[in-house]
């Protein structure tokens, strides 16, 4: 009998096997580029540009070729949620709105409370602050459209593939915000709400995508926002955490979203989200 294709067997693997498939060919082939960047290259951060943007253009390529290869996909990007069209623009500002909601409503509970100042809003410049608005802006949107077409689209799919929705959504957001928590022991202890609060947003973040109908505009949307507000305030040094009460509450290493006020903003929202992700479904089941 002849021997299956590689694509054959790597469709027979479980999911888990598959994004470590994934993972393993696509170091391989970026090792041959981003070894001489590390080696010849002496500027750190264009080291880091160069490297990652080589990494994250491969992972396209494949990602295109594996939907193709291994599903028979005419249209891979499609099924991981790539949709152009007046409805994913809609989603995709509303999710911004919400990203941004988000932060502004943690930090005005703060600064009621008397837990953050803003000394630094007051000394920054119009030009300034309209100069880090653009720069947060480009650089959420290629974080947004990068991270959420690895975790909510193609890896998404994957999962979907072999579970149900109540069981990929976790497995989802347990990867997502692991591959961000790549740090030493001691520093994992000591930012363990981070955690929880990476976990919690990608839950969001894959409601988003139910809400969408496996649009990722929303999703790219939502986590845009978040990481553009956070920017600016952030960049800009526009606030200063009082001291008032402790960092748990405000949340670790200034994120409002990793401490006890962030997480509880998170969780009432994500109750919403996946009311709604719910309602969706049903309405599509009919």
């Amino acid at each position: 009998m002849p021997s299956k294709p590689p694509e054959a067997l790597l469709a027979r693997l479980p999911a888990i096997a598959r994004i470590a498939a994934m993972a393993i060919a696509l170091v391989l082939v970026w090792l041959p580029f981003a070894v001489p960047i590390y080696r010849w290259v002496e500027d750190p951060g264009a080291v880091s540009i160069a490297s990652m943007t080589i990494l994250y253009a491969e992972f396209v390529m494949l990602s295109w070729f594996w939907g193709r290869r291994v599903w028979g996909e005419a249209r891979p990007f499609r099924r991981y949620g790539v949709v152009w069209s007046g409805q994913s623009a809609i989603e995709l500002v509303r999710g911004l709105g919400l990203g941004w909601a988000i932060v502004i409503f943690v930090f005005s509970v703060q600064t009621a409370l008397g837990w953050v100042a803003w000394p630094g809003l007051a000394d920054a410049s119009l030009d300034r602050l309209l100069g880090l608005l653009l720069e947060g802006g480009a650089l959420a949107i290629a974080v947004g459209c990068a991270e959420e077409f690895l975790f909510r689209g193609w890896m998404w799919d994957e999962l979907r593939r072999d579970y149900r929705s109540a069981i990929a959504l976790p497995l989802n957001a347990g990867i997502f915000a692991a591959l961000h928590y790549i740090r030493p022991l001691e520093r994992i202890l000591a930012t363990l709400p981070q955690f929880f609060g990476l976990f919690v947003l990608g839950l969001l973040l894959g409601w988003m995508k139910e809400i969408g109908r496996d649009r990722l505009g929303g999703a790219i949307g939502l986590h845009s926002g978040l990481v553009w507000a956070y920017y600016l305030v952030s960049a800009g040094s526009l606030v200063r955490y009082t001291g008032a009460v402790p960092e748990w509450l405000t949340g670790l290493d200034g994120n409002p979203l990793a401490g006890l006020l962030g997480l509880s903003v998170l969780g009432a929202v994500g109750v919403v989200l996946a009311q709604r992700a719910r309602s969706v479904a049903m309405s599509s089941n009919l």
